[in-house]
């Protein structure tokens, strides 16, 4: 039986196809995370071209996608290298084939007579897909405790929701509008052969193909920061104004900062917290870079860093730890690696962050709680739970956004606004 490879496509090389099998292995049985697997992988193989590259990575990707249905049509969970071969070999026969397929077409071609793929019998491994295909923790490659979850907490949305968070991420930058506007970022960028599109955030650019925009001479001059767009829509959520006193105290890499330093216009303060310093290390790198000059890092090395500054703040991030189910499209790793016990515990912090970092805003004040996450339970359930507890009877919710995956086509979040009334 003959098979098609995906349209124009260049025929599967070995040497590629080891490197995703070897990514894969690392991904799945050293529990590393992918981005910084496939990132090795890449310069492991410094001679690739950018076709070679893109191979690489977003084959790596679609499998880890696709794991729980490969894995199934495989027959067996995957042991030694071999098998993770024999994943690509899946992938390819069944992400770009219909599964009714007419296989007496003259324009079918054999998968590669690799010893890895003898054991895959094609005609087979369609009916079975066929078959796990109407069946959705199958069909979207969940476990069963995420596929229950998710039913609970988002009953009427739960199948939009997991087919959104199964389709590769678009890349997004986000204009730094302390040194350029959009639309000279734009005309810098397509000087490069940098094709980009106006997105719906003000300062928004989506690439129109992928491309490794880290080596242009703009990202270097600090132009622009790659950044979701439902991401870019908290710290304008937050409405900082130039002047002011602004804490983002789970500030990790510094992306929503420097977005803030950016509406701020360099003027006020921003003090960005973190309880892990190298994170905070890399921030002080980006901020360099992009010229924001107002912000100073403090790592959190117990509460008295945090009362240290209670009623001191105009305005309080709270982009607080969470499970990031809402932007598996760019870490879908995450589903094998998530629990449900990590996600109890991950409730649990957010509580205690509400509770413990609150009083930071002064009296007029006002905070953002915000998460990656698509879980009512991560998100309205723990606003609700601040708000009727003793801490919170001090504040008043005054707007709140829930984004979806399917509602923009972009990551998943949720955002709240709360001001401090006394």
């Amino acid at each position: 039986m003959s098979v098609s490879l995906p349209p124009a496509s260049e025929p599967l090389r070995p040497l590629l196809v080891r490197a995703v099998a070897q990514a894969l292995m690392s991904i799945f049985y050293e529990n590393l995370y992918a981005d910084k697997v496939i990132e090795t992988a890449l310069k492991q193989n410094p001679k690739a071209g950018s076709r070679d590259r893109a191979f690489i990575a977003e084959t790596t990707y679609e499998v880890v996608r696709n794991f729980r249905l490969y894995t199934e049509l495989l027959g067996r969970s995957p042991s030694f290298e071999p098998d993770f071969w024999a994943l690509v070999g899946i992938h390819f026969l069944v992400r770009h084939i219909p599964v009714h397929a007419d296989t007496n077409s003259p324009m079918m071609t054999e998968l590669p007579a690799w010893r890895e793929f003898h054991q895959l019998e094609p005609e087979k491994i369609f009916l079975k897909a066929a078959e796990l295909r109407t069946i959705r923790k199958f069909r979207e490659s969940i476990p069963d405790w995420l596929d229950v979850l998710g039913e609970q907490e988002l009953p009427t949305e739960w199948d939009e929701t997991l087919a959104a968070l199964n389709q590769p991420a678009r890349v997004v930058l986000r204009t730094n509008r302390l040194k350029t506007d959009r639309a000279a970022l734009q005309n810098a960028l397509q000087e490069e052969d940098i094709e980009t599109v106006p997105a719906g955030e003000k300062d928004a650019l989506l690439l129109v193909r992928r491309q490794n925009v880290f080596k242009s001479k703009v990202f270097h001059a600090g132009w622009f920061e790659m950044q979701d767009l439902s991401s870019q829509q908290v710290a304008t959520f937050l409405d900082p104004k130039p002047g002011m006193r602004v804490v983002d105290a789970c500030a990790g890499g510094g992306g929503k900062t420097l977005h803030l330093a950016a509406l701020m216009q360099n003027k006020g303060s921003i003090i960005a917290l973190d309880t892990v310093a190298w994170k905070l290390d890399e921030l002080k790198t980006r901020a360099r870079r992009a010229g924001a000059s107002n912000i100073e890092t403090r790592a959190i090395e117990s509460r008295k860093t945090i009362k240290r500054i209670y009623g001191t703040a105009d305005r309080l991030l709270l982009d607080v730890p969470c499970s990031g189910l809402g932007v598996l499209r760019r870490n879908p790793d995450a589903k094998w690696k998530l629990t449900p016990e990590q996600i109890e515990s991950l409730r649990q912090t957010q509580q205690e962050i509400l509770q413990a970092y609150s009083p930071i805003i002064k009296v007029g004040g006002r905070m953002v709680y915000a998460t990656c996450s698509i879980l009512p339970s991560e998100n309205q359930a723990q606003v609700t739970r601040f708000l009727e507890s003793p801490a919170g009877k001090n504040y008043t919710l005054l707007s709140e956004k829930r984004i979806l995956p399917q509602d923009e086509g972009f990551d998943g979040f949720y955002m709240a606004l709360l001001e401090r009334t006394a």
